[in-house]
Formats: C-alpha cells, sequence, structure tokens
C-alpha cells in the first residue's frame, strides 16, 4: 500500500492533466482521499491522515467550486506539510535531517548536529519556493506547463538538491578528515 501511494503521488500531476474534461473533478479527489487514507491505517502515520484530510478539503472545495483549481493546489500542499514538518523540527530538536543522519551515525558529533540544522533550513527554503512555484503553476499557467512543473521539474529540482547537499557533505567531511589528521 506504501508503494501505491507513493506511486499516485508521483503520478498525481498526470492523473490530474488526464483527467482535465474527461472525469468529475470530485471523483479524483475522492480516490485521492481514499489512497492517502489506505496510506496511513497501513502504516499507522499520521501525517498520511493530515494528507487524507488535506485531499478530502480539496475534494470539498473542487464540489463547491466546480473547478480542477483545487486538485491542482494538491502539490501545494505537500511542499506546506513538508514545510510545517521541517520546520517544526527546527523549533524542536532533533530536526528531521538530524535524525535521518544519525541512522548512520549515532554518534553525530556537534558539528555534524549543526550541520544538519543548516541541512533542515536549506529545505524548509526549497518547500518555500517549491510551494510558491506549485500555486503560481496552479493559478497562471497552462494546464500543460502544470504538469511539466508539477510532474516532472519539481522531481528534477528535488534530485538536484539531494546531489547538491551530498557533494557538499562530502567535501565537508574530507576537510574535516583532513583537519583532524593534518
Amino acid at each position: 500500500m506504501k508503494l501505491l501511494a507513493t506511486a499516485a503521488t508521483a503520478a498525481y500531476p498526470l492523473l490530474v492533466y488526464f483527467g482535465f474534461g474527461r472525469w468529475d473533478p470530485l471523483w479524483l479527489a475522492l480516490g485521492l482521499a481514499a489512497l492517502l487514507f489506505l496510506r496511513a491505517w497501513s502504516g499507522r502515520d499520521a501525517l498520511w491522515v493530515v494528507a487524507g484530510f488535506g485531499a478530502l478539503a480539496l475534494g470539498g472545495a473542487t464540489a463547491l467550486a466546480g473547478s480542477w483549481l483545487p486538485l491542482k493546489l494538491y502539490p501545494v500542499m505537500v511542499s506546506a506539510v513538508l514545510l510545517a514538518v521541517f520546520g517544526a523540527s527546527l523549533l524542536r530538536p532533533p530536526t528531521i535531517i538530524e535524525r535521518i543522519a544519525r541512522i548512520a551515525e549515532p554518534q553525530l558529533p556537534p558539528e555534524g548536529v549543526a550541520y544538519t540544522r543548516k541541512v533542515t533550513l536549506a529545505w524548509c527554503g526549497f518547500f518555500l519556493a517549491n510551494g510558491a512555484a506549485s500555486a503560481a503553476t496552479a493559478v497562471w499557467a497552462s494546464e500543460k506547463f502544470w504538469v511539466l512543473y508539477n510532474g516532472l521539474l519539481a522531481y528534477l529540482l528535488i534530485a538536484a538538491f539531494f546531489g547538491g547537499e551530498w557533494m557538499l557533505r562530502q567535501r565537508m567531511r574530507a576537510r574535516t578528515a583532513q583537519a583532524a589528521h593534518g
């Protein structure tokens, strides 16, 4: 179920695009909500419950407005939830990135903790910018560009951000090791 929910979330922009003019937007919203609730139930994860209720809210707005716009705002909601989760971890450490780092390195040194805090802050900036771009494409762009950004470019930007951070981390580790030995 987790894999299905992840795949459906990634394919969501394409589903919306192909649904334009073919399906009632309410059915797509209800299907998304059902999938997210099944994902929440299978993993007992509160974040997916929130996502399911968010999808229901978008479905309700879709039904009331008779418009696809609320469904096009789903990627904005995803960015907002991730921003909230990462941002909250800055206020109540350990940060999300520190938790992930401690899986590989349980005895993370203080400079590693400081670095993970900066990376968490950088991800917050990314989610803010991505959410703004997703909102702009939902409101002002054509359906084709909305799908291009939210179904491809946003994922490429995430991959580039991951890759860039990984390269930076490797450089910083090499410098730290060199300073310790040199």
